[in-house]
């Protein structure tokens, strides 16, 4: 009996050690730099402040942690109960003990406080937009949904007009930019790991936040507040490019699109307004007018898709190009004179489309196995209503249409 239990304990002991190992393997993958979740490769100078707050609180906390540890360990072996020992001596506190203990933990405190308190001021986006403020910075709406985000531009040339676009957004690199944040259904979190902290987007409160982008790159964003069933699919990408790149791709964004000339597109277009789609999703047109006192107005239900085939990510989630913002032969992405995503050593599309067709394919014939939960799967008329049911042939011309919106 006594060596089953032995062996039990054992046991025990091997599982929670593999269970420790798989967990710090977990915690290795998430502070290597190079993982886009990882908060220790910062480069943005929001997200260096913050990671020089965490060093400071990370450190006096290592500092007392081992403090705390060696005089533990020193008067357990110190003043253990040895054999003959009679009862010790008995006392009653000490008071320099006592003052030495309430002053360390303050000093600890001030330690911290004093970073964290200038980190705060610091990220207050409130200094780019006052109104005596020298160093205005483009401003971008930031609007979460369940479970996408859209981004509302300035317009580049019509004062009163934003410009919209879906799970992609655009920044000019080396310029700080400010992002209001809403929501428009329950709290979402706005995290972009390696250039910014976490803020939420609460309902009809908007928050502000700030970032820069200090190198040109693809940068990966999330959701960080549990929003739904599909809150882990809440992705979306930063896309850091140069001032005179950012302004034609805005500029492009801002643009209507042409109107599909092959005839299985032109089919298409006509299906995405008979099959209802164009009842939450805009197609032609990325441009929303302000209110007269300049307040945004409510958007659709779905994600802008207006340009659709120019954007390096699918949902924010899935690529559409075979190659990264720059790889190690060299190429990079570069946005033309025609605000096109191209390969700068090329001059050809970014984006690949047999990858692009595939995802707009899959995601049209099944959405609810891409994002469980959507409000595509839940209400759209082909997929409530089997009378209504897309055909093979009918999802060909609307992904054939979506594929002209570039």
């Amino acid at each position: 009996m006594l060596k089953s239990a032995v062996s039990l304990k054992k046991l025990a002991g091997v599982v929670l050690l593999g269970i420790l190992t798989v967990l710090l393997a977990g915690c290795n993958t998430i502070i290597n730099p190079e993982n886009p979740q990882s908060t220790f490769e910062t480069l943005g100078p929001v997200a260096e402040n913050q990671l020089f707050i965490f060093w400071v609180i990370f450190f006096a906390g290592l500092v007392v942690f081992v403090f705390v540890e060696a005089a533990l360990l020193y008067m357990v072996f110190k003043f253990k109960r040895r054999e003959g020992d009679g009862d010790p001596a008995q006392t009653h506190g000490n008071t320099r003990l006592e003052i030495a203990w309430t002053i360390a933990p303050v000093i600890v405190l001030v330690v911290a406080a004093v970073p964290t308190v200038q980190g705060i001021f610091y990220a207050d986006a409130g200094r780019f937009v006052a109104a005596d403020s020298t160093a205005q910075a483009l401003e971008v709406d930031v609007i979460g949904h369940q479970w996408w985000f859209e981004f509302r531009y300035p317009h580049p040339t019509n004062a009163g007009e934003q410009v919209a676009v879906a799970n992609e957004m655009y920044v000019p690199v080396g310029e700080p930019v400010v992002f209001l944040l809403d929501s428009v259904d329950v709290i979402h979190s706005f995290w972009v790991p390696k250039l910014a902290g976490k803020v939420d987007m609460i309902p009809n409160n908007d928050n502000k936040m700030w970032f820069e982008a200090y190198v040109p790159g693809e940068y990966f964003g999330q959701c960080a507040e549990f929003c739904g069933v599909s809150h882990a699919n809440m992705r979306f990408k930063v896309v850091a490019v140069a001032r005179d790149e950012f302004d034609r791709w805005l500029l492009h964004q801002a643009s209507p699109a042409a109107e599909p000339s092959d005839p299985l597109a032109a089919r298409g277009k006509e299906l995405f307004r008979d099959a209802g789609c164009s009842g939450c999703h805009a197609d032609s047109n990325s441009v929303i007018k302000l209110r007269d006192d300049g307040s945004r107005i409510p958007g659709r239900t779905g994600p802008i898709l207006n340009h659709v085939a120019t954007r390096l990510n699918h949902l924010g989630m899935f690529r559409n190009s075979d190659v990264d913002f720059e790889d190690a032969s060299g190429r990079r992405l570069y946005i033309n004179s025609q605000g096109m995503p191209t390969d700068v050593t090329t001059g050809r599309s970014f984006i690949n489309e047999s990858m692009l067709q595939a995802n707009l394919k899959e995601w049209i014939t099944d959405p609810e196995s891409l994002k469980p939960g959507n409000l595509m799967a839940r209400d759209g008329e082909p997929y409530i209503d089997p009378e209504n049911e897309l055909t093979e042939g009918e999802i060909d011309a609307l992904v054939a249409y979506l594929m002209t919106l570039n």
